[in-house]
């Protein structure tokens, strides 16, 4: 139940071989260590608790959380995606605060690496890149910066409709009442509009109505991880050229990639796959840690062979589920996620995982990131790869984020289920290729940066590095 992410540095001019040695003494040096970063269960039953609790450790073992790791010289995309792979895999210690930070050294071209992974429990994908990055800088001459996790979570900005400041008690409650009631009628109608949608074939897809596919099953341990990053101005002129939306686009390159992978390694389905598309619920400028997301669901159009028409059936499916959603008053919001994912989570606590109905096949997930530069004592942050969770059912998460002028992606998928993951990452850049060609035909070649120490043949309209298969 831990996310990821993996941040890829060029280090400083100048710095000497000992560069990462020497960031990493420097970063155990920091005995700031705030919430999230110094929560963790508390030991005991849970008898008469609903959730676990948690407690912060007032002595946290930097030697233990902070790790350094070494590829053999000149390390590449392959190799450092083994390592990541390997290292995802592993649980997470319930008995310590629940993160682990690894520095890479070795890689090739002068870079170095930072693999953070977190329980889910303390971060959403938002609040944890919002978090992180608040210890990066876009001065590059700026030095004596502290270590990620001296920065903790910031406040929750209040809403401009709460009840709070200048009113009662009395009308504080029964402005909760009236809200919680309200919520309540709307939660009522969007379950009877969902029921509709199971049995009619308009555009709104239901949750629990996902074809089986090579995607679900039981999962074991073990995973994969592979990456791509493209070039987001030239993603935003197809998905202009295509009349839909940057989320739409990275849905239909999702769907053609698996659709290929697929057909073959398994069989596509007659009905399409769906999405699971998590919505961001906080405010711009709330910097609070903890889980605030919502989840939409929509058709991949996997069964649709047509290029422009799965486009089309894309773009429909999403606008109907945010119609769905937009409907629905802010405080039903949350209790709708909980609602919608519930049978689904039971199964899990009831051991049924991987043989009960799942409310989608895979999650698809595009994080907004920082749109400069940004730098950690002078090296500067070349990409930022997002991992994610697997769940019974779910073999496979596609998350992609964007930074300073690209779209990193990050594939995280599960080792037994999903062979040869590079091929799924690769199809998407394939994918990218012939939609560039269909769309703007007459768009000239320009070269592009390959990262991952292929041959320039190998480069592709939009993409600035080739996919490195990690798997452990």
């Amino acid at each position: 139940m831990h996310v990821g992410a993996l941040f890829e540095f060029t280090m400083p001019e100048g710095a000497g071989e000992d560069f990462v040695a020497e960031t990493l003494e420097t970063m155990r040096e920091e005995r700031k260590v705030p919430q999230p970063w110094n929560l963790k269960l508390v030991d005991g039953p849970l008898i008469g608790h609903r959730l676990p609790l948690m407690q912060e450790d007032r002595d946290v073992d930097l030697d233990y959380h902070v790790r350094r790791s070494a590829l053999p010289h000149p390390g590449g995309q392959r190799e450092l995606g083994i390592l990541v792979s390997r290292l995802h895999s592993n649980q997470l210690d319930l008995h310590r605060p629940l993160w682990e930070l690894h520095l890479i050294e070795g890689l090739d071209k002068n870079r170095f690496a930072i693999y953070i992974k977190m329980h889910h429990s303390l971060i959403d994908g938002v609040s944890g890149i919002r978090m992180i990055l608040r210890t990066l800088s876009p001065d590059p001459d700026k030095r004596g910066m502290g270590a990620f996790w001296t920065v903790g979570a910031g406040e929750r900005s209040p809403r401009p409709d709460s009840n709070s400041g200048g009113s009662s008690p009395i009308d504080s409650i029964f402005g909760t009442a009236l809200e919680g009631a309200g919520a309540a009628v709307s939660l009522g109608k969007a379950g009877v509009e969902l029921g509709r949608a199971a049995l009619d074939d308009g555009a709104l897809s239901p949750p629990y109505t996902a074809p089986g596919s090579a995607l679900g099953g039981h999962l074991g341990g073990q995973r994969r991880f592979a990456t791509q990053q493209y070039e987001l101005d030239h993603l935003k002129k197809l998905a202009k050229a295509a009349d839909c939306t940057l989320n739409d686009l990275v849905l239909y390159l999702s769907s053609a990639a698996l659709r290929r992978y697929l057909g073959e390694h398994g069989k596509i389905p007659d009905r399409s796959l769906t999405a699971g598309v998590p919505v961001n619920l906080r405010d711009v400028d709330d910097e609070s840690a903890g889980n605030a997301i919502g989840v939409l669901v929509a058709e991949l159009g996997t069964n649709i062979p047509d290029t422009r028409e799965r486009i089309r059936a894309i773009k429909a499916s999403v606008a109907e589920a945010k119609r769905h959603q937009r409907d629905l008053p802010p405080a039903a919001r949350t209790p709708y996620t909980l609602l919608m994912n519930g049978p689904y989570i039971a199964s899990l606590m009831a051991g049924l995982g991987g043989n009960a109905p799942i409310p989608f096949n895979v999650t698809v997930s595009n994080v907004p990131g920082p749109t400069e530069p940004l730098y950690f004592n002078g090296a500067r942050l070349d990409a930022l790869f997002p991992l994610s969770l697997l769940l019974h059912g779910n073999g496979l998460n596609i998350t992609c984020l964007s930074y300073a002028g690209t779209l990193d992606f990050g594939f995280t998928g599960a080792r037994d289920s999903l062979p040869h993951l590079q091929r799924l990452a690769i199809y998407m850049g394939d994918s990218l290729e012939a939609l560039d060609k269909t769309l703007l035909p007459k768009r000239r070649k320009r070269s592009t940066k390959a990262k991952a120490g292929k041959p320039a043949a190998s480069k592709r309209p939009g993409s600035k590095r080739k996919s490195a298969e990690t798997k452990a």
